[in-house]
């Protein structure tokens, strides 16, 4: 964006500022660049940054429990009930909500920095632009989840799981649609500090999905179909009650005036930034999805294939943690930037680092103190327990390393790096983390040990690359280090390993 003569270094050019408004900031920011920060700010910070993360770090653990109980419900019909509810579950994250969950991230950014801004009425403009685009990227999600059970069999699975877990992705469906705007609201009042009122209404969400669980798969003759309708009824739920309050509360009178028609103009810059994003999030989540279907080709894959699906669904409870860290950063650095105060985004980003090592080592600690009684939890065998307690260390280590990569990725969200940390991600598991993996498990054999190794090796890459970017930016001038390109990719990586 130019100014005169000059450049507007501090804006982000998702948000538009005046003349005036620009001379300002760079006096501002030029002064307060050259003072110290003072003891009562770094408090203050640490108060927000705790006040932003326990709220969302709780919808998340609530949001992840819908899917988890109705798992669980269908777990007592049957072994087959639970393996294709259980595979239509995985497949859904993989082809649906992981996708969902990374375009609805652009929105961390741009609802972010222009609340920061104080451009309120643009906030309620980005939400209704990217709901648009989720619910037209929806339909062919969905049409892909209604040929669940033939893609399955077409790729090598049972076929009476492959059968089941199609009846299931089928009624999954509508939950699709309900999501993405859920996702879409989330954001919205999360870039705007309301995040009580979420996590309430989250709870009261799965508080009533037990109850609407039970009568859908025991009483209405349903079985595991019901779990996938109890689902979707929950989900829309979420959303209706969420809308209801964007509606009618005042907190959100300035951000939410009404569907605007300027929503359906420059829907591809934001397609632009979502693409990044959603390529960041489903780059990861997918590499770890692949960890559980590399362990089927070890030997006695039963017991592979079960206890990494154990350590996937603890990972996955752990990094609800540090999710919450990174959506709170994400949110603080977006809106300090907004507000042409890089001086306190950075202060964002030092709080959140340390906050994320204690978290990191906190859970760590408790993995490896649980490592004996962990497995019990999820099955009565004994070879499956004692590989758990084998297991659980490295889990732990795991967990620590992605507490540090959630917290740098929730800043690349806020500052609108997603393109960077798109190509990050391929690099940092399919270069590193995957490779890695398959020399551990398959030529060192080590098997499944070896296969979380190598995760942890895409991992450390991963955050040893957003470190040296976030280290190496001038908040002041937000002139990066390295520029969007992907051709900085090789000399990130040689810059970090050799």
């Amino acid at each position: 964006m130019e100014r005169g003569s000059q450049s507007a270094p501090l804006r982000s050019p998702l948000i538009q500022v005046s003349v005036q408004d620009g001379a300002m900031l760079d006096n501002d920011t030029e002064q307060n660049n050259k003072r110290v920060l003072e003891r009562g700010e770094i408090f203050e910070e640490i108060k927000l940054q705790l006040w932003l993360a326990g709220p969302l770090i709780s919808v998340g653990l609530l949001n992840f429990c819908i899917q988890l109980i109705s798992v669980m419900f269908v777990g007592h019909l049957g072994e087959l009930a639970l393996s294709g509810a259980s595979m239509a579950t995985s497949f859904s994250s993989v082809t649906g909500f992981s996708l969902l969950i990374g375009m609805a991230s652009a929105l961390d950014t741009l609802c972010g920095q222009s609340y920061g801004a104080k451009q309120h009425h643009m906030l309620g403009i980005h939400a209704q632009r990217a709901m648009i685009v989720l619910m037209i990227v929806s339909i062919p999600l969905a049409i892909i989840w209604a040929n669940t059970r033939s893609i399955l069999v077409f790729l090598g699975q049972d076929p009476e799981i492959s059968a089941e877990a199609g009846k299931y992705s089928e009624l999954l469906v509508p939950s699709l649609f309900a999501y993405g705007l859920l996702m879409c609201l989330n954001r919205f009042l999360q870039t705007q500090n309301i995040v009580f009122p979420m996590m309430f209404i989250s709870g009261v969400t799965t508080v009533l999905h037990l109850p609407v669980c039970w009568i859908m798969v025991y009483k209405s003759g349903l079985g595991s179909r019901g779990a996938a309708i109890a689902n979707s009824i929950s989900y829309w739920i979420n959303v209706f009650i969420l809308s209801l309050y964007v509606k009618f509360s005042p907190k959100c009178a300035k951000t939410w005036t009404g569907f605007s028609k300027a929503a359906l103009h420059n829907i591809p810059s934001f397609v632009r930034l979502a693409i990044p994003s959603a390529i960041m999030v489903c780059l990861e989540n997918w590499s770890f999805e692949m960890m559980v279907l590399l362990s089927g080709l070890l030997p006695n894959p039963k017991l592979e294939t079960s206890v990494l699906s154990i350590c996937l669904n603890t990972g996955s409870a752990a990094w609800m943690f540090p999710y919450g860290l990174g959506a709170a950063v994400s949110t603080r650095v977006s809106n300090e930037l907004g507000a042409g105060r890089p001086w306190i985004a950075r202060l964002a980003v030092c709080v959140v680092s340390v906050m994320a090592i204690f978290e990191g080592t906190l859970i760590g600690i408790m993995m490896i103190l649980i490592r004996n009684v962990w497995g019990h939890a999820y099955s009565n065998e004994e070879k499956v327990v004692k590989y758990v307690s084998i297991m659980m260390p490295i889990l732990a280590v795991s967990s620590f390393v992605d507490s540090l990569q959630g917290v740098l990725s929730g800043t690349c969200r806020g500052c609108g790096w997603q393109k960077i940390g798109a190509f990050i991600n391929l690099g940092s598991y399919y270069l590193v983390g995957i490779p890695s993996a398959v020399i551990f498990a398959f030529v060192l054999s080590i098997g499944g040990k070896g296969l979380w190794m190598g995760i942890i090796c895409g991992l450390v890459a991963q955050v040893l690359c957003l470190l040296i970017i976030t280290l190496r930016t001038d908040w002041a001038e937000e002139v990066h280090f390295f520029p969007f390109s992907p051709f900085f990719l090789p000399f990130i990586f040689s810059y970090v390993f050799f």
